[in-house]
């Protein structure tokens, strides 16, 4: 019957973004009510039979109504308990929760999310022919010109049903289209299906509607060059959650890109490749054998072919979030314009009208460096999926002990070492390495105007633990404009000795807008320790640590990581060593916490000899790689959901905490006291076992409420492009992506869209954001690069903070996220074993949460009003899972970098190592689940260690909660909640219905009895 229930219950659940584990999970929970009411319904049924038999004629049907309608009251006090028991936490955030935005933040945000479209569009090639200046038609092609990206998929998406259009913009800006084009088009395909909705991270159709050439008759031609002139080519890439880009789409075209039989057993939750793509043509594949997402498809490249026949003025807009291969435009003259659009959201697109109309000056800079061929990146040999061949018994084990588990166990080498975008080019070209303009198409910080600039170093000086850059920049052209300035260190390198790039962003800031012949100075002062390197291999210190080398050091302002505008240099004298004492921003001193299984048995790309060992360390991984060796594989068993015994990490001199205890303390009279306070302690003795067994396992989109320290309920919600919470079905305004916001290089502006997020969330009294994502751009096929800032850690860093503290503004607390090395999707939940040398995971993966956390910790952080979450990532570094990494959740973010707050897991499906116990005691605070999975239950609950854990996990979640919004800004009361009153007034209509109906029963059996005397 269970199993029944479950198959049809199943088709209905998973269509709204549930896994198929966690509906059999939750009907199984619930199989004990179930049984209850079938048992009640039969009995129901016996009585009315038995009834024929037992009562008289003409009094049965009252025997029987009252059977029924005493069923119906049984079911409903059955929901009852079970609405207010096992599934109130999943219930009580749908009812709970004020879901409304204002129009006053709506507005607010569209006007600030245009700016960031004016902003954050760049202009990669101009020969004159923009702005339009000798017409107002323009014919445009491309099928996904009716339908352009705004966003990427998954939880980090939004909706996008109002949102303004690319042809919109155009008309909008007074620009006339050939509606002939857009008909066909619209004919052809009439929307697009990307498969992974807001919800479903498992299915993605990655078919590029374009109609064969075929469809682009003379007639439609010839009418076209009589609309204008010029026309306009739109390309369009989308990407999210769950799935990397393919790369290879002719392999999907056949069916033979899914790996799920190949590497897991044909397990149904690995869902990595899971995927699909529709030819345009019966006669051709769109792809050939090995050619990616990234490039064109056969029939884009006829399109683009046809119009380049037809027009000699054509302009490209790249409406992608991923860096496409955009070789293809040097090959076409008539190519004279490329703009980058990549997710705009609500309204940002309404700027490329305005760009090509000449009306706003585009001033955005790429925050990726564009490559003329993916495969020769140094990362390409070493991303997707790669699995252990010699752990069939612990995947049997797996197997059998967890529903969710994924089949695979599986591992990713960072081989490229610090050498991630612009770093390796820019290094390589002066090693001789490559042929930097054969290699490189468009570098990072790159971004033409409709202007000119001229920027000069006007000051410097050296102040000892900083130094001080002002710089002049002048319009020097006939337009108003906005310039960016980019700052660059080149740091001295000895062969051999501590790996550092050749030229590394340290600071950056945009001007405001300059008329013609007008100047702004632009300050800075930057720390010397910004220029340190860190010694993971102990070259130069004892356990690892930050130096800064002695030797000349280089400042430049640049156009773009490549072409130097000015520079200065200062020395350092002799090395400075932070090992010793710590960098002046660091809370404790930084040495090394991961390295000892973090690197791994792999090779890191070096620029010793110029970069000697490339072809080695970039490699694919060897055969050899792919058998996990015994220690790893002791360590994985022993932390996994089979084999799991918490009492192994018990620690016999810990001391049982008092808990249940009577202070007569209340959580809300602990806003803005500090972290340390002793107070806390005797709050923290009045919590039970229980309660703390629940506030760390109900992270679903909340935190749950406590009685014994008068804790509320708080709400959290996705996502990365706005308020997304397909749990309780509330919707924000669509906000652009990372990558368009990051290509302003504005934080002002950025803190503004920060600031018109955290209203729209404070308006629906959601105070948790489970955003901004914060990771790297390692590889151009990450599904979720749209949710990323950039390839680089410092501009990533900068820009995530001040969308943070814009958001934090109006007392929401952002889980900045996913803490660390979660860059890519794909095996993610597949004890995806990351190996990384440490200084790479300091200086280039760590980076963006390093100066995020800090810049908070500085502002006084959550008792300052400021609070702060972290969600961390799926993925292990090295062979210990993130989110039960003590090393990187206690030793670098709260005691290096001085966090405090909780922190919080990505989605808890289990996956096999997802365990609450591992959690809290290895620093995490909050599991994002419901309680569904047998890894949630604690068993070990007579241990001190456990205890004080989650005691600690305990005050970390309100030490966040009652410094937020919550309690400083919320308008809701403190009587009975609308889930509460929801119910009363269910049952009292239930039980209205029911005395109705008996009464009527009763009332005509009365009736029928009298006329019988």
């Amino acid at each position: 019957m269970i199993q029944l229930l479950i198959d049809l219950l199943t088709p209905i659940f998973t269509s709204m973004g549930v896994s198929t584990t966690d509906v059999q999970t939750y009907v199984n929970m619930l199989s004990g009510y179930i049984y209850t009411i079938i048992g009640l319904l039969a009995a129901a049924v016996a009585i009315m039979v038995a009834a024929h038999f037992l009562v008289k004629k003409g009094t049965r049907h009252v025997v029987r109504w009252s059977a029924a309608l005493a069923w119906v009251l049984a079911v409903a006090i059955i929901a009852n308990i079970m609405c207010f028991g096992p599934l109130y936490n999943n219930l009580s955030p749908i009812m709970n929760t004020r879901a409304q935005v204002s129009e006053g933040s709506i507005a607010n945000s569209k006007a600030v999310i245009s700016e960031v479209g004016e902003e954050g569009m760049v202009l990669l090639e101009n020969n004159g022919v923009l702005p339009l200046a000798d017409t107002t038609n323009l014919n445009v092609f491309g099928w996904a010109s009716t339908n352009p990206i705004f966003g990427g998929t998954g939880s980090g998406s939004s909706d996008n049903s109002s949102s303004v259009g690319i042809l919109q913009s155009l008309t909008d800006a007074g620009i006339s289209y050939n509606q002939e084009i857009i008909d066909m088009y619209t004919e052809y395909s009439p929307t697009r299906n990307l498969g992974g909705n807001v919800v479903s991270v498992t299915y993605t159709d990655w078919s590029l509607p374009e109609p064969p050439v075929e469809y682009y008759t003379d007639e439609l031609m010839a009418n076209a060059q009589e609309f204008s002139d010029t026309a306009m080519i739109v390309i369009s890439r989308s990407g999210g959650e769950g799935q990397d880009l393919p790369t290879d789409m002719n392999a999907i075209i056949h069916g033979t890109y899914d790996l799920r039989d190949a590497v897991a057993n044909g397990n149904e939750n690995y869902n990595y490749t899971n995927c699909n793509y529709t030819n345009n043509s019966t006669e051709y594949d769109d792809f050939d054998p090995g050619e990616s997402y990234l490039e064109l498809s056969n029939t884009e490249e006829a399109m683009i072919e046809t119009v380049c026949s037809a027009f000699d003025k054509v302009v490209v807009v790249i409406n992608a979030n991923n860096t496409m291969e955009l070789g293809w435009v040097e090959q076409y003259p008539q190519i004279g314009a490329v703009i980058l659009a990549p997710g705009t959201g609500e309204s940002g697109m309404s700027a490329l009208g305005e760009i090509l109309n000449g009306s706003v000056n585009p001033s955005g800079r790429t925050v990726d460096t564009y490559v003329y061929d993916v495969k020769q990146t140094p990362w390409y040999n070493n991303f997707g999926s790669f699995t252990y061949n010699n752990v069939d018994d612990l995947r049997a084990a797996l197997t059998q002990a967890d529903p969710a588990y994924q089949g695979v166990i599986a591992f990713v080498n960072y081989v490229e070492g610090i050498y991630v975008g612009y770093k390796f080019y820019e290094t390589a070209a002066e090693e001789g390495l490559i042929d930097y303009d054969a290699a490189v198409q468009y570098p990072f910080g790159y971004g033409l105007s409709y202007t000119s600039f001229a920027q000069e170093i006007t000051e410097f000086s050296d102040n000892g633990d900083t130094v001080s850059l002002t710089v002049n920049v002048t319009n020097t052209g006939d337009v108003a404009g906005k310039d960016v300035v980019e700052v660059y260190f080149t740091p001295p390198y000895t062969n051999g000795g501590i790996e550092k790039a050749s030229v590394n962003l340290v600071q950056f800031a945009k001007t405001a807008q300059l008329e013609p012949g007008a100047s702004e100075t632009v300050s800075f002062t930057i720390d010397k320790e910004d220029f340190a390197s860190y010694d993971s291999g102990c070259i130069k210190t004892a356990n690892g640590g930050y130096v800064l080398k002695a030797g000349e050091y280089v400042l430049s302002i640049r156009s773009d990581s490549h072409i130097v505008l000015d520079s200065v240099t200062f020395t350092v004298e002799s090395d400075v060593d932070y090992s010793v004492s710590g960098r002046p921003s660091d809370s404790a001193v930084p040495t090394n916490q991961f390295q000892d299984y973090s690197a791994g048995n792999v090779t890191y790309l070096s620029r010793a000899d110029g970069f000697a060992n490339y072809a080695q360390a970039t490699a694919a991984p060897a055969q050899e790689t792919y058998a996990m060796d015994a220690d790893t594989l002791a360590r994985i068993t022993k932390k996994s959901v089979a084999y799991y015994d918490p009492t192994r990490y018990d620690d016999p001199n810990d001391e049982m905490p008092v808990t249940g205890a009577n202070n007569g303390l209340s959580l809300a009279d602990f806003t803005g006291k500090a972290y340390d306070d002793p107070q806390w302690e005797e709050l923290l003795d009045q919590l039970t076992f229980d309660e703390m067994f629940n506030l760390v396992n109900l992270g679903g989109f909340q935190t749950v409420a406590m009685k014994s320290v008068g804790k509320v309920q708080t709400m959290d919600s996705d996502g990365g492009t706005g308020l997304n919470d397909w749990y309780i079905g509330v919707f924000g305004t669509s906000f652009p992506t990372a990558v368009l916001i990051c290509q302003t290089w504005n934080t002002e502006l950025t803190y503004r869209t920060g600031e018109a997020l955290g209203a729209e969330f404070a308006d629906c009294e959601i105070w948790g954001w489970y955003g901004p994502g914060m990771n790297t751009h390692r590889n151009a096929f990450c599904g979720r690069n749209f949710e990323y800032y950039s390839e680089d850690g410092v501009l990533g860093g900068y820009m995530a903070s001040a969308m943070v503290n814009g958001g934090t503004s109006n007392g929401i607390y952002a889980y900045i996220k996913h803490f660390v090395l979660n860059d890519q999707e794909t095996n993610r939940c597949s004890f995806l074993l990351t190996y990384s040398d440490e200084q790479a995971i300091r200086e280039i993966y760590m980076k963006p949460f390093e100066i995020c956390v800090k810049a908070n910790r500085d502002m006084g952080g959550a008792a300052a009003g400021y609070p702060m979450a972290v969600m961390t990532s799926f993925n292990f570094i090295g062979d210990v899972y993130c989110g039960a990494n003590p090393d990187l959740l206690n030793d670098v973010l709260r005691d290096e970098w001085g966090f405090q707050g909780m922190v919080l897991t990505d989605w808890d499906g289990s996956y096999g190592y997802q365990l609450t116990d591992d959690v809290v005691r290895g620093g995490g605070d909050l599991m994002l689940g419901f309680l569904q999975h047998e890894s949630n239950q604690l068993t070990d609950r007579d241990s001190a260690t456990l205890v004080k854990a989650m005691r600690q996990a305990a005050k970390n979640i309100f030490f966040t909660t009652v410094n937020s919004g919550a309690y400083t800004r919320s308008a809701s009361g403190t009587g009975l909640s609308p889930m509460v009153k929801t119910f009363i007034a269910i049952d009292a209509g239930i039980l209205a219905a029911v005395a109705a109906v008996e009464a009527i029963v009763i009332v005509r059996w009365r009736k029928k009895s009298k006329t019988k005397v």
